[in-house]
């Protein structure tokens, strides 16, 4: 304890004298904003447009008027847009819409049901292929096959394409030290990046549709196929490879032999990460005519109709399960040759129950295949395997019942809920949106400059000065500002509700077992869905959006604080009981400190998570930037504003982005660390 206590003593003074210093720097902050208050800070109204705006709306015009005959659109984008519109279109015509002069699709609902149970099932297990199947029934339940479908569609021609690039650009960033260099800040961006802002400029060269939507999903999609089979390429143990070489493989040999089988399993956890990412994008892409379930929620969003929109939000939250436990299944049957639900145990004894029904296995995968065949050949054949039966009346009940518990909630708890409003509005967020809207915009700069440099470096500052000069050069500084605000009181509350929980999973293993399994279900879901049961509670306003936002980002904070307080070494910790510490103590002055890169991430995810969330609140009411790029999809005339919001966003997110990502190394970095 006495060690510790000397290495603390030795870290206080320099952290001691940043927290100074930063205190300072707000406290001059405020101080001015009384004496400046109003002055310079560059207001816009709603439908005010600068000279980027108008010039971003006559490069608009100008791109769809040659959109015909600029080459540069007839053989590049055009082609890439008819590439993936017709992929789009053959997986509609398979299991979504009436095509080639059907008046149902290729595959009916019977088909598909009978094809997602049998490969949930060889790929995984029979609990994952009845929870598939219960799932994709419920679809039909509900009165929403067709959109299910439809989102299905984009989803597998998004991933298709992704997988596509994604894993041989992995292999290739893990093969390459230089091409990793290289792909790295590139992919950082591209995941720092909301994902509203992927939206405008795409619809700029491939308008809107489902072939624009396609398109945005997928790039969207691809950074984490990039990223984690680059990632499972390198993780290969050297002397492995070593080996392999050293018996006179050659490159190729080496990665088809040593390199890919033993980052099988990873790289399948890189599909997974894709689709769910695909999935989050698609319903998302709804605003640029996406079709699908997004479509219903933007659209009963739009009139407030809860009922509606908890139907449609219900079964993207199944889709997002199935796909999510589906995967995971196929990622553990292959690390041990078994399904996962006889891999719990010892994994020789799991893999020689696994030989002894292969025997049996094959028989029954023939079968399987066979009945699956001929339920597809029902479903193209007669109209009552084709068709979901009609009236179940199950979405009807789904949407009432909401919409009844809607009406209690803001009946019965109209006084919580509006009081719980109003504090958080009146105590948190309208003071720090008057600092930050009612400050001359060269202060707010030097200010978060200032920060920058105290917390992240000189890298940081120089990076944080830029991006302020450039969200004043996109005129939308106020809007900005007001995201700003409430990003940072979305934020706040998020590290404090992460460093509570995440503290209590750190040092508990019974909360841990408990809480993460609701955590890892909650990163399942779209951005979009958490929108739902809050605007049944809060109405359409910023709060309902920054409740979301809160919501939302809490699993990745509270799971990387967990993983930080539970890294610090048990010897410490023993170290500081045996010396007489309280749990207090032992929480204040040996694990937290311990775990400040831990917390630094935290701060950096937690952002970056609320601000996606935050402009996606500009459905429900949340104003400023995401209602600018609303606005600017439904309204031709503020187009080029909506694309000067979307890179505002962009660049709050690299603002935040760089400043974190540079604290949390510096934290991680200091003696102690971690």
């Amino acid at each position: 304890m006495a060690v510790l206590a000397t290495a603390a003593a030795r870290r206080a003074p320099v952290r001691g004298g940043r927290a100074l210093v930063a205190a300072a720097v707000l406290v001059g902050w405020l101080v001015l904003w009384l004496a400046l208050r109003g002055i310079h800070t560059l207001p816009l109204g709603t439908a005010e447009l600068t000279p980027l705006h108008r010039r971003f709306n006559e490069i608009n015009d100008a791109v769809g008027a040659g959109r015909n005959s600029n080459p540069v659109f007839l053989y590049v984008f055009n082609e890439i847009r008819l590439v993936i519109d017709n992929l789009v279109t053959f997986l509609q015509a398979l299991v979504a819409q009436p095509s080639y002069g059907r008046p149902v699709p290729v595959v009916g609902w019977l088909g598909v049901v009978a094809l997602v149970g049998y490969v949930s099932w060889v790929f995984g297990n029979v609990r994952v292929a009845a929870l598939a199947v219960a799932g994709f029934v419920l679809f039909g339940l509900q009165g929403l096959w067709r959109e299910s479908m439809d989102t299905l569609a984009l989803t597998v021609a998004a991933v298709l394409v992704s997988l596509l690039i994604g894993i041989p650009l992995g292999v290739w960033a893990g093969l390459s030290d230089r091409v990793h260099r290289l792909a790295t800040p590139v992919l950082d961006f591209m995941q720092t990046m909301p994902t509203f802002v992927y939206l405008a400029p795409l619809t700029l060269f491939f308008l809107i549709g489902p072939a624009s939507a396609t398109i945005a999903t997928l790039v969207f999609a691809t950074p984490p196929a990039v990223r984690i089979t680059a990632h499972a390429i390198r993780s290969v143990p050297a002397t492995t490879v070593e080996a392999a070489e050293s018996l006179g493989a050659t490159r190729r040999q080496t990665l088809a032999t040593v390199l890919l089988p033993m980052s099988k399993r990873t790289v399948v956890l890189g599909v997974n990460q894709t689709i769910m990412a695909a999935l989050s994008m698609v319903t998302i892409a709804a605003l640029i005519d996406a079709p699908g379930l997004g479509k219903t929620v933007v659209k009963a969003l739009e009139t407030l109709d809860v009922g509606t929109a908890f139907n449609a939000g219900l079964a993207i939250v199944v889709l997002a399960i199935v796909l999510d436990r589906v995967t995971t299944a196929a990622s553990e049957r292959t690390a041990t040759g078994v399904p996962p639900a006889e891999g719990r145990g010892r994994v020789e004894d799991a893999r020689r129950r696994g030989r002894r029904a292969a025997r049996w296995r094959r028989p029954l995968v023939l079968t399987g295949g066979v009945l699956t065949a001929v339920c597809i050949w029902l479903s193209h054949t007669y109209v009552w395997a084709a068709q979901f039966p009609a009236g179940s009346g199950v979405g009807g009940a789904i949407a009432r019942t909401a919409d009844s518990a809607t009406a209690w909630a803001q009946g019965s708890f109209s006084g919580v809920t509006g009081g719980l409003r109003d504090v958080v509005t009146t105590l948190l967020l309208n003071p720090f949106e008057a600092l930050l809207t009612g400050s001359p915009w060269w202060l707010v700069g030097a200010v978060v400059v200032a920060l920058g440099a105290l917390f992240g470096g000189r890298r940081a500052a120089a990076t944080a000065a830029v991006c302020v000069a450039l969200i004043v050069g996109t005129g939308l500084w106020r809007d900005s500002m007001t995201t700003l605000a409430s990003t940072v009181a979305a934020t706040v509350i998020v590290l404090a509700l992460g460093v509570v929980v995440g503290v209590w999973m750190g040092r508990s293993a019974l909360a841990d077992r408990l809480i993460r399994p609701v955590l890892d279900a909650g990163q399942t879901m779209p951005a979009f869905v958490y929108l739902v049961p809050f605007l049944a509670l809060f109405g359409a306003s910023r709060f309902t959006a920054i409740v979301a936002a809160i919501v939302y980002a809490a699993p990745v904070t509270v799971k990387i604080i967990a993983d930080g307080v539970r890294g610090v070494p048990q010897s410490t910790v023993e170290a500081a009981v045996s010396a007489g510490s309280s749990t207090w103590q032992i929480i204040t002055k040996v694990q937290l400190p311990m775990a400040r890169g831990a917390l630094a991430l935290a701060t950096n995810q937690g952002l970056i998570y609320v601000l996606s969330m935050v402009v996606v609140g500009g459905l429900v009411g949340a104003g400023a930037l995401g209602y600018d790029v609303v606005a600017g999809f439904s309204q031709g005339q503020l187009y080029g504003k909506g694309l000067a919001a979307g890179l505002a966003i962009v660049l709050l997110g690299v603002m935040f982005d760089r400043i974190t990502q540079a604290a949390a190394h510096r934290a991680a970095t200091a003696p102690g660390g971690r």
